[in-house]
């Protein structure tokens, strides 16, 4: 349009508010992501374990059934190792899902120099992280503390309120636990995205963090004679933060102060990555 003619006029319509700009970005990633038959497979098979706690808990309260068989009362319990082995499990297939999603959000808009055009209007690159971050937290939660608090209403149902009485910080080690580690999957997916505009490779390197981790760890104790190398194995760190919120014994070897540390330093590596990378020009050299 000729600037001369003056036929233009600014927006009049209703604005977005400014605190919920960032749900634009999840609202059409949702819309490709679901397009995927695998991510549906998968999503409806990371439900198949909490179906399967379903059933232990149901016949965990049923003594009859369990006595035709020659069970003992008590053999089945519902407590707090019952839910770290679900958080363990579930915990295991979000990682699983953050490798297959994490590398589709944040590197099509680099390989197609799309970011400019976000960073141009009134939108932030925290919310931009944000909005994109966003994406992980939901399809994450999912599987995780959503299903999980699922089955301690469950249980409650079932046990009455006494028992929801003596175990409600059950429910708050879940929630916590699973939050935590959902941050921490988040932040590495999209670091990881953000580097690697390869999609393939980007989910085989969020795979090989937490393999080459171990291994590295495993290493270090065996040559330095120390238990530090265990800082690197994210796997053994959140492990040991998981158990102390479940009051359970630590025996990963890792103090929880360290597991905590290590943590933070992983998401604040993710985080200066991630500024590196998302801004709205490139500087080629």
């Amino acid at each position: 349009m000729a600037v001369y003619k003056r036929t233009y006029k600014g927006y009049s319509g209703t604005l977005t508010p400014k605190w919920s700009r960032f749900l634009i970005l999840p609202r059409y990633s949702y819309s490709r992501l679901f397009k995927s038959k695998f991510l549906l497979l998968f999503d409806l098979a990371c439900l198949i374990y909490p179906l399967g706690c379903v059933a232990y808990i149901y016949l965990a309260h049923n003594l009859s059934f369990l006595r035709a068989f020659g069970a003992r009362a008590g053999m089945l319990s519902v407590d707090a190792d019952f839910f770290l082995t679900y958080c363990s499990f579930q915990g295991g297939m979000a990682y699983l899902m953050t490798a297959f999603v994490g590398p589709s959000l944040v590197s099509p808009d680099l390989a197609n120099n799309a970011l400019p055009l976000f960073l141009c209007r009134p939108f932030s690159r925290t919310e931009y992280v944000m909005g994109r971050m966003s994406v992980l937290l939901f399809l994450l939660s999912t599987v995780t503390w959503v299903p999980g608090l699922i089955l301690f209403g469950v249980q409650w149902s079932l046990a009455g309120w006494q028992w929801a009485r003596d175990n409600w910080w059950i429910a708050g080690a879940l929630f916590i636990g699973s939050l935590i580690w959902i941050v921490v999957l988040s932040l590495i997916g999209m670091a990881m995205s953000a580097w690697v505009k390869w999609k393939v490779l980007a989910g085989t390197l969020i795979i090989a963090i937490f393999i080459a981790g171990a291994g590295f760890g495993a290493a270090i104790n065996a040559v330095m004679r120390t238990r530090y190398g265990l800082l690197i194995n994210l796997t053994q760190v959140i492990a040991t933060v998981w158990r102390k919120l479940f009051r359970l014994s630590a025996d990963t070897g890792i103090d929880l102060m360290n597991a905590w540390i290590a943590l933070g330093v992983a998401c604040a590596i993710c985080l200066w990555l991630l500024t590196r990378k998302v801004r709205a020009f490139e500087v080629v050299k």
